[in-house]
């Protein structure tokens, strides 16, 4: 799709002489439109989820919001947490460190089959001084600060405690080899660094609309990002 994309946004640049973007550019451009798209599900998520609280969404193939689950489960990734040094109830979050990947969010923590409940750090400490509200095996509990969580109770040495998360999307990047008399680029899949687009072919006219808007606020050309943008607000009225 990657490469599909590249081509469509240099021939709207080239139709009217605005300029050429270079790979490395066009890469830039086209991870920062991926990340606006990817935060955009989540926006067009909460607005379905209020739509059907207020009974005005459909059933069936008109279940929209059905489709954006799918879309951001497909980012969905359960990973064992590994311990802080020697310290039980410390974990290190995902990171590319620990688990090959940056969280976006933290859907649920959970040991086996009992999920623990989020707590804002500036709670825990009155919870845990009563019996009655403090975190128990029956219902624990975890905190965040940085890039560990606390768990409490601390779970044993036997525990795994696996964490549910969504993650960013890889960064694209459009891979190319020089050749010919002006050694102009040519697009190669093959190159260890490829990465195609992580989102889904519905998504490939917004990428490009997006990306020449970054683009022709580069070029400064107004006409050209007064074009991405009107064609982007069309597809997103389409999409309500």
């Amino acid at each position: 799709m990657i490469n599909d994309i590249r081509n469509t946004v240099l021939a709207v640049l080239n139709k009217n002489n605005y300029g050429y973007i270079s790979p490395q550019d066009f890469n830039l451009y086209a991870q920062q439109a991926q990340m606006d798209l990817f935060e955009d599900y989540f926006y067009a998520y909460n607005y379905q989820v209020n739509k059907e609280n207020q009974r005005t969404s459909g059933t069936g193939y008109a279940d929209i919001k059905k489709g954006y689950v799918e879309v951001i489960d497909f980012f969905s990734v359960t990973f064992p947490l590994s311990q802080v040094g020697a310290n039980l109830d410390k974990f290190f979050l995902p990171s590319i460190s620990t688990t090959g990947s940056d969280y976006y969010l933290i859907n649920k923590i959970f040991t086996g089959s009992t999920e623990l409940e989020r707590i804002e750090q500036s709670k825990i400490l009155l919870l845990n001084s009563s019996p009655l509200t403090a975190p128990s095996t029956m219902f624990p509990a975890y905190t965040t600060e940085a890039s560990t969580a606390t768990i409490y109770p601390t779970p044993t040495a036997a525990q795994t405690v696996n964490c549910q998360y969504i993650r960013y999307p890889k960064a694209p990047k459009w891979t190319y080899v020089d050749l010919g008399t002006n050694n102009e680029p040519v697009f190669d899949q093959t190159q260890p660094d490829y990465q195609d687009f992580e989102l889904f072919p519905d998504d490939a006219t917004d990428l490009t609309m997006k990306i020449l808007q970054y683009a022709g606020v580069s070029i400064r050309e107004a006409s050209v990002v007064q074009y991405a943008g009107a064609e982007e607000a069309t597809e997103i009225n389409s999409e309500k």
